[in-house]
């Protein structure tokens, strides 16, 4: 899946990052990618993702590498998260 990615973004002259970017971008006039940085250096990396564009042939590849058909394995990749607590969710606690 990675690799197909980063093919995608070597012919589009842009980073996977940037492509990810892009991707959000191109979701809609309603959507918006908040990327957290704090060095100017990312942020200024982050920006170049405003100046790729995807065509429909472009979106239409990334949905098709990104189905739910190829996600697949575990969410947190075996670690054990609150659902595996025997602590009680705080909702449940009573004062």
């Amino acid at each position: 899946m990675y690799e197909r990615i980063n093919d995608l973004a070597t012919n589009k002259g842009c980073t996977t990052s940037q492509l990810a970017l892009a991707w959000v971008l191109h979701q809609g006039n309603d959507v918006v990618p908040i990327p957290g940085t704090t060095k100017i250096e990312n942020f200024e990396h982050n920006i170049g993702a405003l100046s790729v564009k995807l065509t429909p042939e472009d979106m239409a590849e990334l949905e098709s590498i990104a189905s739910l058909d190829s996600i697949k394995g575990d969410r947190y990749g075996g670690f054990k998260t609150y659902k595996d607590s025997e602590i009680l969710p705080l909702l449940a606690w009573k004062a």
